[in-house]
């Protein structure tokens, strides 16, 4: 049963694969200095064939021209023939009869060709001939009546002797350039090893600390500097989770001492059976309240700390919206949340590109927080408005405002001003703003209101609205409703332009 053929080339690429890159560089070195070699081993024997081929045919003639100066002058049936004297070139003449005379001693050279007898009756000046059979050179000159030659047996021996030489230069080179290839792997190498020491010892300790050495150049101080980089970002990630979890911890041990103590409380008094008597109902009520409080508070503050520990609002795909509606949402919900907050919207169809859901609770956080300052009278005051390139959400009460010292660490989760302690809340709502703000490619700022309360401002990058036509279509053809008109939490539009 043969095999298929595309088996073997996918068994040679994964056995390739699976080499060290210093092997892989080796061997490319290697065959690189072999294929060198091969080539000018070739090249070099074709020039040497051609210089000992023309060599032999110069000297052919220029014996040649001394033999038939002699044969014109004494004839070509007296010039005289030294014997063979064993080795060296051969001769011949050719008389016009076509019989030959040869040296005595001399080895017999092959039958005169055709083109050589032409040459004897001045059908032309001279002929050189190659016999493969018998490997003679002969050339053949006109002489008198007749013509003369001179032959030299082809001598194979240098060619021999330089590609003997040549195979073993190429073998020295090869191995001379697997040693320098795997040198040059091994040196230039050397940064990658450390840094794959360094990952390994990075994911065996766990320590995030220590930084690569920058050394090499070029590609190599790229990659470890992008290493370095991703080492800070871990760095960065595990400190912000160990100070989410401290902050958690801290946050949430004030609630649940406090829960932990009202339930003891009533346990007791419930297990002596004077639970009637010692709290009147009046205390019963309140203490239920406080119950309820701090069960609300632990639900908001876990629900917090979840959406800020996810650390982006990725999961949400990004739409063309007007934000106007979100702002809208968020004020009813506010409204729901809390019924005593009054919220005054000023609003204008802006639209953005964005993630409903986590611009919404944005939104819902920047006026819940304004509704913990502003006085009972006074209501919080949203303004959305389109300003230049950018869609600006303004949100301000009539507070006491934010203390200078305050204003840097407004949007840090868990931070909370001194005079906000006694408030509910957990100190997340700004920062989860921040972030959705960030993730929109947005900006969010805190001032001074014109009321005396605290400012803050949301600009985010706004879009160019849909087609009349496309809107239409496109809430008729997922039966959405038309957005209802902004309204106050008193059902009137606002005065405002």
């Amino acid at each position: 049963m043969s095999r298929p053929a595309g088996r073997e080339p996918r068994r040679l690429t994964r056995w390739w694969r699976r080499r060290s890159l210093r092997a892989r560089l080796t061997v490319i070195a290697a065959t690189a200095i072999a294929v060198s070699v091969f080539a000018a081993f070739q090249v070099g024997i074709e020039l040497l064939n051609w210089e000992l081929q023309d060599t032999a045919e110069n000297q052919l003639r220029a014996d040649s021209r001394v033999l038939a100066t002699n044969a014109e002058r004494a004839g070509l049936a007296q010039v005289q023939l030294p014997p063979y004297p064993g080795s060296g070139q051969l001769v011949r003449v050719i008389l016009p009869d076509g019989s030959t005379r040869t040296p005595a001693g001399q080895p017999a050279l092959p039958p005169v060709s055709e083109h050589a007898g032409r040459v004897a009756q001045g059908a032309s000046a001279d002929l050189m001939e190659s016999n493969d059979s018998d490997g003679y050179f002969i050339y053949t000159l006109r002489a008198g009546d007749g013509a003369v030659q001179v032959a030299r047996v082809a001598d194979d021996s240098p060619v021999t002797r330089f590609g003997l030489g040549m195979l073993l230069v190429g073998l020295l080179c090869v191995v001379g350039g697997a040693l320098v290839g795997w040198a040059v792997a091994r040196t230039g190498l050397a940064p990658i090893d450390r840094l794959t020491a360094a990952a390994v010892r990075v994911a065996r300790t766990r320590d995030l600390d220590a930084d690569i050495p920058d050394e090499g150049g070029g590609e190599i101080r790229r990659l470890i500097q992008s290493i370095n980089d991703m080492l800070a970002a871990l760095r960065d990630s595990r400190r912000a989770q160990r100070l989410l979890a401290e902050d958690a911890a801290h946050e949430l041990k004030t609630p649940l001492t406090s829960l932990r103590l009202n339930v003891e409380l009533l346990s007791r008094l419930d297990r002596r059976g004077t639970l009637d008597g010692a709290l009147p109902a009046e205390s019963r009520t309140r203490l239920l309240n406080d119950l309820g409080a701090q069960v609300a508070e632990l639900s908001t503050l876990a629900a917090e700390l979840t959406d800020l520990a996810r650390g982006d609002v990725g999961d949400e795909s990004t739409e063309l919206l007007d934000l106007a509606d979100v702002v809208v949402a968020a004020a009813t919900r506010a409204r729901s949340r809390v019924p005593d907050i009054e919220v005054a919207l000023d609003e204008t169809s802006v639209w953005v590109s964005g993630r409903p859901a986590a611009l919404q609770r944005a939104v819902l956080n920047l006026i819940d927080n304004a509704g913990k300052w502003s006085p009972a009278d006074q209501p919080v005051q949203v303004r959305l408005r389109a300003e230049g390139a950018s869609a600006v959400l303004e949100v301000d009460d009539a507070g006491p405002g934010i203390d200078a010292a305050d204003v840097p660490r407004v949007f840090d989760r868990f931070y909370r001003a001194d005079s906000a302690r006694a408030l509910p809340g957990s100190g997340l709502g700004l920062s989860i703003v921040q972030r959705v703000v960030d993730a929109h490619g947005g900006r969010a700022t805190v001032a001074r209101s014109a009321r005396g309360g605290a400012l803050l401002r949301v600009a985010l990058p706004a879009a160019a609205p849909p087609a009349p036509t496309a809107r239409l279509t496109a809430g008729a053809g997922h039966g959405a409703p038309t957005p209802a008109p902004a309204l106050n939490t008193e059902g009137r539009r606002p005065s405002g332009p």
